[in-house]
């Protein structure tokens, strides 16, 4: 079923991403925490796929696994920096045949030492999006990023190549994660003045690890700001406090932006169950 029919039709949609492990015992444990996951019945789940196809083997073996064993809808990530026409044809194709309909678009990031070559076949998301598009029947999502994406030089720019993505096919946005809700609203309220319908689901991720957070702050440059990070700083030796204070932070985040009336929320669960499921009870109980 496609993400955007899921999101037409359920109110809200609560979706988990999850990511390919490096070895089997890992493999075990992330399928132990799907499971877990499933109970609460997910609209859907999305599987990530490195930059320059680094995790592409892992990736379609675990779509493919998930889509045999599991009942739950898949997204597949397919990013396309580095990458030929053929390769990406031969990807959908595999994803096609494995009855996936939904792909969430992305460049990827560049690996550290790499140099963008001008004749590559998709320096862009935009080149994927449309190149799906003209392909094949697929539900298409895209990133947004409501603190701005970390090579953009403000967020009107940012959101300028987001409806480029709209306009060439794009069907809905899932948000980078954040931590404070008036950037999602800003983002959503400068999108809709550009002229972008589509729904944007925000992305949530609980903080659960102050070293883990610091480094996402670096990797994807979402925003941390007072008083939150005067908190983060207060429980920066407290491992299980800083826990409990990330899960009914997050909670209080999904709240409030349920309340306002958003499609649903994404859950980047970094293949744990433990915190996403404290925060659904929150949320439902």
């Amino acid at each position: 079923m496609k993400i955007i029919d899921i999101i037409k039709n359920t109110k809200p949609v609560f979706s988990f991403e999850f990511f390919p492990p490096k070895t089997q015992e890992g493999m075990i444990s992330l399928f132990k925490t799907i499971s877990k996951l499933e109970k609460i019945n997910p609209s859907f789940v999305s599987i990530t796929y490195g930059a320059m196809g680094t995790t592409r083997k892992r990736t379609l073996e675990l779509v493919e696994k998930i889509r045999k064993d599991l009942s739950c809808e898949i997204m597949a990530h397919l990013t396309c920096i580095g990458s030929t026409k053929d390769e990406i044809s031969s990807i959908l194709n595999r994803l096609k045949n494995l009855g996936v309909s939904n792909i969430l678009a992305l460049r990827g990031d560049y690996p550290e030492g790499y140099s963008p070559d001008k004749t590559e076949d998709f320096p862009h998301a935009t080149n994927l999006v449309k190149f799906i598009k003209d392909r094949d029947d697929f539900c298409i999502g895209i990133a947004g990023y409501p603190d701005c994406h970390k090579e953009c030089l403000s967020l009107e720019e940012d959101i300028r190549y987001l409806r480029k993505k709209v306009d060439l096919g794009a069907d809905f946005i899932i948000t980078q994660l954040f931590f404070h809700n008036e950037h999602y609203f800003s983002f959503i309220e400068k999108a809709s003045k550009e002229g972008i319908s589509q729904p944007i689901l925000p992305g949530i991720m609980p903080i659960t690890s102050y070293n883990q957070i610091k480094k996402f702050q670096m990797m994807c440059g979402c925003k941390i700001e007072s008083p939150l990070k005067e908190q983060l700083e207060k429980y920066r030796d407290n491992p299980s406090g800083l826990r409990k204070f990330g899960i009914d932070y997050a909670t209080q985040q999904c709240k409030a932006l349920l309340s306002s009336g958003v499609p649903g929320i994404h859950f980047y669960t970094l293949n744990r169950s433990e915190a996403t499921h404290y925060i659904w009870e929150n949320l439902t109980g």
